[in-house]
């Protein structure tokens, strides 16, 4: 591919053109007033209702999110573009990969790659392209990640609900070369196996990795890690903390986090299969305390229509956490919803703190790490927030 033979047309509204001039990559359906004549299209020319040219965008007729701004240029996209952006993309991560380090190399709409994740993990590398434009491009997006990076593997994890949404099927597998069962990656002199094919997300949580390295600066006597997946939070504490209790439902992850505390000769954390919420309420019962706690859930808000049910989630769970901490005690606490704002979590904490009677500091306030940049104008990347709570 070295030019994109771009015919079909899309126009927008007067809000959508605005849309995209305040520096917005996404265009819904309900502000494109014409659809392309060609539905299979997988990228379009983008025009206003006065025929002004303003470039040319992903488009996938079945997803709400109908236009993915790719250029302003009123030349049509080449192959060098996308090639030129990835390699930019992976440029701006240089000082954050060597031997066995895992990284995001390119962030979607963040590095200007709309639906395009790359994560690496050593010498191997998993794609999603998660739109159906940028789905089209698969092939040769690999054919350029083996270009730029000589990987030994190439994974696809396209197994995921987005897909759905545009109206993909899901896809796993291997795309080109090898991968073992389980690949090692080290973080912070820390070494973890990771399942590329089978883990959660591309294999592990990179969103949290400069939150795990700061927050073990504060681990000290027992600790409580919930929603532990494979005990990457836990065993960045356990060399501060006489004991770590690491709790999740999935037996098989924590059967991961058991393995990977061996790994590293790690003798002092308890891989514990249990309902966070159900085991919160059972150690207040119990008396129990702790020095500090760490709280990385899932997503409780999907969407608006589930936001307030997730905020009664988000404030039981920090209030319980709170109660069971000591004085001085440390809260890690995030939230991966997008659709619950900054400020919007930390007034539930505000609450949860006033319910729970204590009276709490802000120590740091932390976003994903730097390999997940956010985008000014494009609030939608920044979707992590992490606070560092002390219990007065």
């Amino acid at each position: 591919m070295t030019n994109l033979d771009i015919k079909a047309e899309a126009v927008v509204s007067a809000a959508g053109a605005r849309r995209l001039r305040q520096g917005h990559l996404w265009i819904y359906a309900t502000d494109v007033v014409r659809e392309p004549d060609d539905a299979s299209a997988p990228v379009v020319r983008v025009l206003d209702s006065a025929a002004n040219i303003h470039g040319y965008a992903f488009y996938s007729r079945q997803s709400q999110i109908r236009l993915r701004f790719l250029s302003r240029d009123p030349s049509p996209p080449t192959a060098q573009l996308f090639r030129d952006r990835l390699r930019a993309s992976i440029r701006r991560r240089a000082g954050m990969i060597g031997a066995g380090t895992a990284c995001r190399l390119v962030f979607g709409e963040a590095d200007l790659l709309p639906s395009i994740v790359v994560d690496r993990y050593g010498d191997f590398v998993v794609l999603q392209t998660l739109s159906y434009g940028a789905d089209a491009l698969r092939a040769e997006i690999v054919g350029w990640l083996e270009e730029e990076l000589h990987p030994a593997g190439v994974v696809e994890r396209n197994d995921v609900k987005a897909r759905r949404l545009e109206g993909l099927e899901p896809r796993k597998g291997l795309l080109a070369g090898t991968v073992p069962e389980k690949v090692e990656i080290t973080e912070a002199g820390l070494r973890f196996h990771v399942d590329l094919l089978g883990g959660q997300k591309t294999g592990f949580f990179l969103d949290q990795r400069d939150n795990r390295v700061a927050a073990a600066q504060y681990a000290s006597g027992a600790a409580l890690d919930c929603f532990t997946n494979t005990g990457a939070f836990a065993l960045h504490f356990a060399a501060g903390c006489s004991s770590v209790t690491a709790v999740d439902t999935s037996a098989e992850s924590l059967a991961q986090g058991r393995a990977n505390a061996m790994l590293n000769g790690v003798t002092n954390v308890d891989f514990v299969e249990a309902n966070v919420f159900d085991l919160l309420r059972e150690m207040e019962q119990a008396g129990r305390s702790f020095d500090l706690i760490c709280l990385d859930p899932p997503a409780f808000a999907k969407n608006r229509i589930s936001l307030s049910a997730a905020k009664g989630g988000y404030k039981e769970l920090n209030l319980r956490a709170m109660k069971l901490l000591k004085a001085e005690g440390v809260l890690i606490t995030s939230s991966c919803s997008f659709h619950l704002s900054e400020s919007a979590f930390l007034t539930l904490l505000h609450q949860a703190a006033h319910d729970a009677h204590r009276y709490v500091q802000v120590i740091e306030r932390r976003g994903q790490s730097r390999d997940h940049p956010v985008l000014l104008g494009m609030p939608e990347t920044h979707y992590l927030k992490c606070f560092i709570l002390r219990i007065l």
